[in-house]
Order: structure tokens, then C-alpha cells, then sequence
């Protein structure tokens, strides 16, 4: 089989990933549904809001050829879209491919992580990776490097995916704690809503209070569900802090701003269905996260934000983190 790389996705990090596999020398596919008003505009110019996609890329609405002509699918879609796209394929389709999930969420109905729900429905086994980490696609195509983690439960995949896609432009570490990266990695997203609430307030300043207890409630909770509680101070989530909790470019912290505001925020900010999806994994695994119930109060149960905020983040200092 021919060792191209197909991206399914057209959204902004799909388009990147494209991008960024040409650049690195890759065959590269890009996959869009039919009916993507994204994907005909690629198609149609070749550019959206952040880049121009060269060449080389081959841009498609045909699923079955871009999974049958692909050893690598790096998938960047919607988290709450994952389960439909696996069912859309032949059960056996995704066996033989090296499925890497770059998108960072939980299924909202179960709780799930990502690669649970790809190996549920696709049968994947040991070749199902996450591609995680900091970065933002308008950095990165003005050339400004980050580092970023792959990991899986099958080291060999694992190396593999990061000599394939390292660069200087992103710096691949292996991350083994597959159940810290994902979890880690979608929870940062909900940190970033509550970071854009503060900064909506006009409470900036207790950002560092957020980040603090922010990691010590996701250790927790990789710790209960069986992964390594230090996963949280990786790359996954703490790292991935810069560019969630204080970028203009990062979507959960606009949400959470902009929510403040009482404005619509008409992008994808995974965080509000990764909120949802924590609070159905602490109580299953019975671990105390006052951060994700604060936001949730707010969110669901129209509380007032600052009032919230202000009793979370202030607490008397006999309190543990």
C-alpha cells in the first residue's frame, strides 16, 4: 500500500495537517463530507481564513478512496461526530490503517475517550494514536515551532508516528499514557472556558489560581480512571495552557468570554461538551472537581458567573487543591 496520508476534516487543524503533511514530502488526501460548504471552498480556491493548501494536496468528498489509498488517517473532526464517521465505514476498514485521533474531547452521552470509541466501533486495536498538545494553525503557518505529543498503547506505533510527522516546526514527543493524553488533553479545553469567563469578568489576575487548581483536579481524575496523575502537567494539559487559557486564538476561552458578554459564539468550542462529559466522569469515578461543577452552575444551571467564580477561586486557604 502506498504511504499516503489522508486527512479527514476540513476545518481549520484538518486543512493545517494537510498543509503541514505536504510540506513534510507526504502524498496527502484531504477528506470533506459532500455537503461541506468548507470543503467546496477548498476546492474552489484552494485557501480558507488561514492558509492556502499547495498543489499537491488532493482534496475529495470519496471516503472509500481515501480510505482504501491511505496507510495513515489522521482524523480532525468534530469529537461529537467521531462515532457517526466509524460507523459510516466497513467494519473492517479501519484494521489495517494507523488511525490517529488529532482532535481533543470526550463523547458527551458516555463519557468515552476518543480511541474507546474508534476501537468500539471500528475494531481498531493497538493502531489508534492521539496526536495532542499546544499549537495554533496561525502560528505555525508563520512558522513559529511548538511541541506537541503522539501517543498510544503500542510503542511501536507510537515511534513510528513520531518520526514520521517531526519537524522543526513541531517537535513530536511519545507519550505513553494514552488515558492521561486524552483525558488531559480534552480537559484543558473546559479550563479554557473558565479562563475566558475570567477574563470577561475582569478577573485576570486569578488565571493563576485556575491553572494551579485546574491541573490538580485533572491529575485526580487520570489517577482514578487508571492513568498517570503526572500526565497532567504534560504537554496534553498544563502545557497546552498558553495556548487554550491566554490565546486570541483559542476558541474555549473566546466561548467563555464571550458567554460572559451574553454573546453568541458561533465556532466549535469542544470544551462545552467535553464540561458535560467530565461531570459524567466524576461521578462515576467519584472524584470531587469544584472547577468543572462551578462551570457547569453557570452554564446549565444559569448561576451567576462571578459570584461562582469568586467563591471557587477564593476560597479560604484551609481548603485543599
Amino acid at each position: 500500500m502506498k504511504q499516503t496520508t489522508s486527512i479527514i476534516g476540513c476545518g481549520r487543524w484538518a486543512s493545517f495537517l494537510s498543509w503541514y503533511s505536504s510540506q513534510l514530502g507526504h502524498d496527502t488526501m484531504l477528506y470533506g463530507r459532500p455537503q461541506s460548504e468548507r470543503l467546496q471552498r477548498l476546492r474552489q480556491t484552494r485557501k480558507n481564513d488561514y492558509l492556502e493548501l499547495p498543489a499537491t494536496v488532493q482534496v475529495t468528498d470519496d471516503l472509500e478512496r481515501v480510505v482504501n489509498h491511505s496507510a495513515y488517517l489522521l482524523v480532525a473532526i468534530g469529537a461529537q461526530n467521531l462515532r457517526e464517521f466509524c460507523q459510516q465505514l466497513p467494519p473492517a476498514a479501519l484494521r489495517a490503517k494507523t488511525v490517529v485521533l488529532c482532535m481533543k474531547g470526550l463523547e458527551v452521552t458516555s463519557g468515552s475517550r476518543l480511541t474507546q470509541v474508534v476501537r468500539g466501533v471500528g475494531g481498531v486495536q493497538n493502531n489508534v494514536a492521539v496526536w495532542v498538545g499546544p499549537g495554533h494553525v496561525q502560528d505555525f503557518v508563520r512558522q513559529i515551532p511548538n511541541c506537541m505529543v503522539i501517543g498510544s498503547e503500542d510503542i511501536d506505533t507510537t515511534r513510528a508516528l513520531v518520526e514520521r510527522y517531526s519537524s522543526p516546526l513541531i517537535r513530536l514527543y511519545m507519550g505513553q499514557d494514552l488515558i492521561g493524553n486524552e483525558v488531559g488533553a480534552a480537559a484543558k479545553n473546559v479550563m479554557g472556558i473558565a479562563a475566558g469567563m475570567l477574563d470577561g469578568l475582569g478577573l485576570s489576575a486569578l488565571k493563576g489560581a485556575l491553572m494551579a487548581r485546574g491541573a490538580r483536579e485533572i491529575a485526580r481524575l487520570i489517577r482514578a480512571m487508571g492513568g498517570n496523575e503526572l500526565t497532567a502537567y504534560g504537554l496534553a494539559h498544563l502545557g497546552d495552557y498558553q495556548a487554550t487559557l491566554f490565546s486570541t486564538h483559542s476558541h474555549n476561552r473566546r466561548f467563555g468570554e464571550m458567554f460572559i458578554a451574553g454573546q453568541p459564539f458561533d465556532q466549535l468550542a469542544e470544551g462545552v461538551a467535553t464540561l458535560d462529559a467530565l461531570m459524567l466522569l466524576s461521578e462515576k469515578h467519584v472524584v470531587d472537581m469544584p472547577i468543572t461543577h462551578a462551570l457547569h452552575c453557570i452554564i446549565h444551571e444559569e448561576q451567576e458567573p462571578r459570584t461562582v467564580l469568586q467563591q471557587l477561586l477564593l476560597r479560604p486557604v484551609k481548603h485543599e487543591f
